[in-house]
């Protein structure tokens, strides 16, 4: 009895270091699939970024900092203010064209996002503002052009937005 399950055991042990290797190498051809992805995707988020970055160029009024662009909020708003003023609307109807435009020529499967982070000033809400304080109103900000890039025909799936106050 105790050699024949020796031999089972021989059998168990033999057997687990085929499904080893075979596991190995499927972690091996795993890994070497999402390096592609990873890859792809980085060659997409710089070609992206690359071609705003090219239709938006010598627009003082906007700032590319790493992969974002940032409006000045005095562009977009007055202060203490969550609609967006004319000027503003011209910038981000430009915006919104670019992007969509862009987003054309994305492979469908590419699931991108575009983050709003709305900010104030350091300076306290006023009594009598409807806002309680700068994180709701630099939040509101987000939402103002969430929604009027919306208006611009970007799907909702593709936007977020973030509130952050002063900092």
């Amino acid at each position: 009895k105790i050699n024949e399950l020796k031999k089972l055991l021989d059998v168990y042990k033999e057997k687990d270091k085929k499904e080893k290797i075979k596991n190995l190498n499927l972690g091996k051809n795993l890994n070497s699939a999402l390096a592609r992805r990873v890859e792809e995707l980085q060659k997409f988020k710089s070609e992206f970024f690359g071609r705003v970055k090219e239709k938006i160029k010598n627009r003082p009024e906007i700032k590319i900092v790493g992969d974002r662009f940032v409006f000045q909020s005095e562009v977009l708003f007055e202060i203490g203010s969550i609609s967006i003023g004319e000027k503003g609307k011209k910038e981000l109807k430009r915006l919104a064209t670019i992007l969509l435009d862009i987003e054309k020529t994305l492979p469908k499967d590419i699931n991108w996002i575009l983050q709003i982070e709305g900010h104030t000033d350091n300076l306290p809400v006023k009594p009598g503002q409807s806002f309680i304080d700068n994180w709701e109103l630099s939040t509101e900000r987000a939402l103002s052009v969430l929604r009027f890039l919306m208006k611009q025909g970007l799907s909702p799936k593709k936007l977020s937005a973030s509130g952050y106050g002063s900092f």
